[in-house]
């Protein structure tokens, strides 16, 4: 039976919730997949696919203990954590995992009447570690947090953001007419202008059944001729991460799948944005484009040509930017959504504040630390 067809658990058995590894879930596939698949509001970031691919490719162990709320055969919740040093040193943590390569850190729940049972036996298991929770890239609407105050744990926010998020509406004539920044549209048909002057412009969306296997190509050898490139940073420098982005963004189907979208100029890629699309959002996690080719913008008139195909073939719901910032995106995407790193404690536990505030000292160094470095590499 597809997962996506499986009926919500009605808790026949009291749920309950164990410490088990990255490895012995992925020898469950269709429990881990059909959480995913009922999960209320699902990200693809701890999903099989995902995790998978992180564990495959040398950025996850297989021991990665994760926390795992069942009843009877049932998944209900995943939380994949590590334990380490708090910040500037200050005793051990709880921290969810985290990568280069996830948008949030919220855990899988699944949706319905199992859900708020399945969230307070998750709370349970998180406070059984003894230990305050560094929390990085947590929506501020996860349900998560509600349990955690039912549960009467402490709060201290550590910085937090907005990120652009797109709704889609009924057409792209709604979403044009509505669009709060009506020089950001004159500016694109601009650019688009400038573009066909210079080739012939076509786009190119690549679903899960398609060839994503060359559209990867393409945007690893784009984002290799880059300043990520030349930085190092770029996915292709190393073969373990071109490696993770091949696997992830493969073709297949399930309740994560992938998607590429492509610009080309005269047959030629200049820009390639990959995505995963789960549950009705397409998380746009890497963008690439021909640096050559700035003045012209390709990059941004990619992100406009994947917002008239949302409306025109709507593959999603919600687009979701991924980002921590853009300027591009803060014009284009009407919507925000919050996010915040957080640290949260049990009763009777550390003061969340104090070990926020160490947080805040700890990331203001290495702020300071990375513009420094930078203004030496420019001078």
């Amino acid at each position: 039976m597809n997962a996506h067809a499986l009926p919500f658990p009605t808790l026949a058995a009291a749920p309950a919730c164990e410490v088990t590894t990255l490895a012995a879930l992925i020898r469950e596939p269709a429990a881990w997949d059909a959480l995913v698949a009922r999960a209320a509001g699902p990200t693809p970031d701890y999903a099989r696919r995902v995790l998978e691919a992180h564990r495959d490719h040398g950025l996850a162990p297989a021991d990665l203990p994760c926390l795992t709320v069942r009843a009877g055969p049932d998944l209900l919740a995943l939380l994949p954590y590590r334990i380490g040093r708090g910040p500037l040193g200050l005793g051990r943590v709880a921290r969810p995992f985290a990568s280069p390569y996830l948008t949030v850190t919220a855990p899988l729940v699944v949706s319905g009447s199992a859900g708020a049972p399945a969230l307070d036996c998750l709370v349970a298991g998180m406070r059984a570690l003894g230990l305050a929770w560094w929390w990085p890239l947590l929506p501020a609407d996860a349900a998560l947090l509600a349990a955690l105050t039912r549960h009467d744990w402490g709060r201290a926010e550590v910085s937090g953001f907005a990120r652009p998020v797109l709704d889609r509406r009924a057409s792209h004539d709604a979403f044009l007419k509505e669009h709060p920044h009506k020089g950001r549209l004159k500016d694109l048909r601009r650019r688009r202008r400038r573009l066909d002057e210079a080739g012939s412009v076509t786009f190119e969306a690549v679903g899960p059944d398609g060839d994503l296997a060359d559209a990867v190509a393409a945007f690893l050898d784009l984002e290799r001729r880059g300043w990520k490139g030349r930085a190092g940073t770029a996915l292709a420098c190393r073969a373990e991460t071109a490696g993770f982005a091949r696997d992830l963004f493969r073709a297949g189907d399930g309740p994560v799948t992938a998607r590429a979208d492509l610009l080309r100029l005269d047959g030629r890629v200049v820009a390639a944005s990959l995505a995963l699309v789960c549950g009705g959002t397409a998380t746009l996690l890497k963008t690439a484009y021909d640096e050559d080719l700035r003045a012209l913008a390709p990059g941004v008139l990619l992100e406009a040509e994947i917002v008239r195909t949302l409306h025109e073939t709507r593959f999603a719901d919600r687009l979701d930017s991924a980002t921590l910032a853009s300027a591009v995106l803060d014009d284009l995407y009407p919507e925000r959504t919050r996010v915040a790193e957080i640290v949260v404690a049990p009763p009777g536990g550390p003061s969340p504040e104090r070990i926020a505030a160490r947080a805040r000292r700890q990331h203001a160094g290495k702020a300071w630390l990375k513009a420094r470095l930078m203004h030496v590499r420019g001078r």
